[in-house]
């Protein structure tokens, strides 16, 4: 008789709103497979943002170290991160750990699990914009991780390319598309059956309104940069009345401060508090079109065919830039103006930026990650 094998001992470490949000779909999946045995380990580098996500998933985390402290900087952060998954990595001894993206939990996450000579398994590996200023910290994070890693699932080709350049072995390359896709799809079927309630946004607001989604929160615009995006998006609020601007604030003071002084006596322009994850994938859904700096977004918004405007001077997305569907603007005010206005103003320009297959994926990496994780292990 043969005999049965014992389940892969897995476990899956996030810290962040994005993280909880491209690795829920990975998780999900590994939880229904009776060939793994998977743990959740969050460090909480959001902690609120964090928890409000793994609800709208129904996951539960194994593992919480809480380390966020008031006013603790970014080596604080890192260091309480080594520690203690280093501490629950030795106490669980995993056959893997996997990690997300380009976040303090995701650098020392993968270290900790190095210095312990635990495999390691890196989600959106390959992500380049080979500027370590832009974005900053995140592109040293990323281009650390990946070298010390036994699976780089690249969500592109481009991705797979980069890591290729960079002489990662190709056995350990795998392309399976990005789980944010696999996280979209489940949330857009909730809201689709059940329109959240937002109660800073009345329903009468976006009535016969073009809406225009704004976020906006990278360190590296802070400043002089922000403040240029502001009086672009108080602009066009001027001249195209038809229009309702609805800006999800973030809410470190160095974003708040000049959308407040700006934008805060705009008419058509609604500043409200950062959303939750389903209210915001109902706004995006609804929206004509995003102006934005988030890597998320734009690797969400092609399967909801919505143009964006980009603003940043480079991303370590290309793909949809490449395809037409979304546009590089910085954060100059004139740019921003035009291209904004050309999407208002020019139906063909609209419909050809709409008009999107998604090249970041269909909606399946998850398990081509769980396939490829398997096979590796199995073959050992």
């Amino acid at each position: 008789m043969a005999t049965k094998k014992a389940p892969v001992n897995m476990v899956i470490i996030v810290g962040t709103r994005p993280e909880a949000i491209k690795m829920a779909p990975v998780y999900l999946a590994m939880k229904r497979d009776s060939r793994l045995k998977v743990t959740m380990a969050v460090t909480a580098q959001h902690r609120h943002m964090l928890d409000q996500v793994l609800g709208v998933f129904g996951v539960v985390p194994d593992i919480d170290l809480d380390i966020m402290q008031p006013n603790q900087n970014l080596s604080e952060v890192s260091a309480r991160v080594i520690v203690g998954i280093h501490e629950s990595l030795s106490r669980i001894k995993p056959d893997a750990a996997i990690v997300h993206g380009d976040t303090a939990t995701c650098l020392f996450s993968a270290v900790a699990a190095f210095y312990l000579q635990i495999p390691v398994g890196h989600v959106e590996a390959g992500l380049r914009t080979y500027n370590f200023k832009a974005p900053w910290p995140e592109e040293m994070n990323r281009r650390l991780v990946d070298p010390i890693c036994r699976w780089c699932w690249a969500p592109t080709k481009s991705a797979a390319d980069n890591l290729r350049s960079e002489h990662i072995p190709e056995g350990n390359i795998f392309v399976t598309g990005n789980t944010v896709v696999d996280a979209l799809h489940l949330a857009r079927d909730i809201v689709r059956r059940r329109k959240p309630n937002i109660e800073m946004l009345q329903d009468k607001i976006l009535e016969n309104k073009r809406l225009i989604l704004v976020t906006g929160h990278r360190r590296e615009s802070f400043g002089k940069p922000f403040e240029e995006l502001c009086y672009s998006l108080k602009q066009l609020a001027q001249k195209h009345k038809d229009v309702v601007l609805v800006y999800s604030v973030h809410l470190n003071p160095n974003v708040q401060r000049p959308v407040r002084k700006i934008l805060g006596n705009q008419e058509n322009i609604y500043l409200i508090p950062p959303l939750e994850y389903l209210q915001f994938v109902y706004l995006m859904d609804r929206s004509y079109f995003i102006i934005t700096d988030s890597g998320g977004i734009q690797e969400e918004a092609p399967s909801l065919h919505k143009p964006v405007l980009v603003t940043r001077a480079v991303t370590e997305r290309p793909e949809a830039v490449q395809a037409g569907y979304s546009i590089l603007v910085g954060t100059c005010r004139e740019r921003i103006l035009a291209e904004a206005s050309r999407l208002l103003c020019q139906p063909k320009v609209y419909e050809k930026m709409s008009m999107s297959t998604n090249p970041y994926g269909d909606g399946r990496a998850s398990q081509r990650i769980l396939d490829s994780l398997i096979l590796t292990l199995r073959s050992k």
